[in-house]
């Protein structure tokens, strides 16, 4: 195919991507009243009678003219992204796989099918845990002080919260795609394990901003799970890779061991004919001697 021909399928492709994106955020518009509620549904809001004070509830408002209008479109346009996401994958992959090979798109399949839902079960685990990092966060609120929070603030903190558990949950996918290319052996992960494990507490402690240790244990707890079933994974695979290719273990710049012992020959051995000797070259003629010299006229 030219390359006109692909720039001409390129521009079809992001046509209906981008239209269904659009489709999908205005129909969120329809309903952004009841996806605003959804998100700030973890806030421990007050009751029309409760005063704000310390970290008993909090009051969700927008702070500036332009703050409901934008909120607005932000919301619809994530739900908007997230909704048509089959429909955009799906035209992005009729565009690469006519330039795959049927093992890619075999491996492609089992990526996207596995993807998926580990971070969808990331999304929702950060979903579950958002009331208690919303409760601890304000509870740091002196007496006093009121919460009033802005919706936007809620709105990122809650996307930056499903990112990172999403994102997190991927880690066993790319390890066991490591180990499918053959750069990253189940052996070496298994010694890896102790360095691996205080990684990932400490990538908890850091990344959730709850102090408490729920939040920590959510999010390290099914990595750390996840990270030894993609282990098991990975020395099984090992095991069946050298089943079919005994140095198959060994780097690049390590020598296998080479058997030589002789073995029988299958057919009969062919008489070779002898080679011709070479004509008798001729005898250099002695030059002439004069007084002891040789004379070379």
């Amino acid at each position: 195919m030219p390359l006109v021909e692909h720039l001409r399928e390129l521009r079809n492709r992001l046509a209906k991507g981008v239209l269904a994106i659009l489709a999908a955020t205005i129909v969120a518009l329809v309903f952004s009243e009841k996806l605003l509620g959804f998100i700030t549904e973890p806030v421990p809001k007050c009751d029309p009678d409760v005063t704000s004070s310390g970290g008993n509830c909090a009051i969700v408002a927008f702070n500036s003219l332009m703050s409901p209008l934008s909120v607005t479109i932000q919301v619809s346009l994530t739900v908007g992204l997230v909704v048509s996401s089959p429909v955009w994958l799906y035209q992005l992959w009729a565009f690469v796989a006519p330039g795959l090979h049927r093992n890619e798109k075999k491996y492609t399949y089992a990526f996207v099918g596995a993807a998926v839902p580990l971070f969808a079960g990331g999304a929702y685990l950060a979903y579950l845990i958002l009331p208690i990092s919303v409760k601890v966060l304000i509870s740091f609120t002196p007496d006093g002080s009121a919460n009033i929070l802005s919706l936007g603030d809620v709105l990122d903190f809650t996307l930056r919260m499903v990112l990172v558990f999403g994102v997190s949950f991927e880690l066993p996918l790319v390890l066991i795609m490591l180990n499918m290319t053959g750069v990253l052996s189940g052996r070496r992960m298994v010694k890896w394990w102790r360095a691996v494990i205080m990684g990932v507490f400490v990538f908890g402690a850091v990344i959730t901003p709850t102090t408490d240790p729920v939040g920590m244990l959510a999010l390290a707890g099914p990595i750390a799970v996840l990270y030894f079933l993609a282990v098991g994974f990975s020395l099984l695979n090992d095991r069946r890779r050298e089943r079919k290719n005994p140095d198959a273990h060994l780097s690049d710049d390590e020598a296998s061991a080479l058997d030589l012992t002789p073995e029988p020959l299958d057919h009969e051995v062919e008489p070779v004919a002898a080679s011709r000797m070479l004509p008798e070259q001729p005898q250099p003629t002695p030059a002439k001697q004069l007084n002891g010299y040789d004379d070379i006229t």
